[in-house]
């Protein structure tokens, strides 16, 4: 299918290389590192090629741009290592669900707060849902009771990032990792 012809040109990913470049001059770095100064585009251009490489533009925002000769390849190849490597040290938070009844046996209750400071140490969020059933709905204390004791234990490694509120027949509370220096 065509363009129309108002449509611009599919967006190129990467910094502008050779023939892209569109400025009349640009400051030139040569393949050693060295300041050669503001140069002609076509100039800087044939002197990369002279020596077997591409002029790659780095900052393209500095007036006039900035453009190293270096292997594009290359460049590209170092550009993705380093997104890489950002993206693998970022933790992406997720919130997990512990269940929970309002009239919930001790021991049963000990294992979920085992599971909710787990997933609290590894700096995840934990979505606390107390379910009722039948009659126990007019009962709701009962369910904040539980609530506010798990919030009370786990005041010092958990904010509560979500107040205790009723979504229908369930009770949802929400705790947040504290935030450590």
């Amino acid at each position: 299918m065509r363009r129309p012809h108002h449509a611009s040109a599919p967006a190129k990913s990467g910094p502008r290389a050779n023939d892209m470049i569109d400025v009349r001059e640009v400051r030139l770095i040569d393949e050693t590192g060295e300041n050669v100064g503001v140069v002609a585009t076509r100039d800087a251009i044939d002197r990369a090629f002279g020596v077997g490489l591409d002029l790659v533009e780095v900052s393209p925002g500095a007036n006039p741009p900035v453009c190293k000769i270096m292997d594009l390849g290359k460049y590209k190849y170092e550009l993705q290592k380093k997104k890489n490597e950002a993206k693998k040290k970022q933790k992406t938070i997720e919130v997990k669900e512990l269940k929970f009844r309002p009239n919930i046996d001790e021991h049963d209750y000990q294992v979920k707060m085992k599971n909710m400071n787990k997933f609290i140490d590894e700096g995840d969020k934990v979505k606390v849902t107390l379910r009722f059933r039948g009659r126990e709905m007019a009962h709701q204390e009962l369910g904040l009771e539980v609530l506010n004791r798990v919030r009370d234990e786990m005041a010092e490694k958990a904010k509560v990032e979500q107040k205790p509120s009723m979504e229908g027949r369930q009770m949802v509370m929400v705790l947040a990792p504290v935030a450590t220096k």
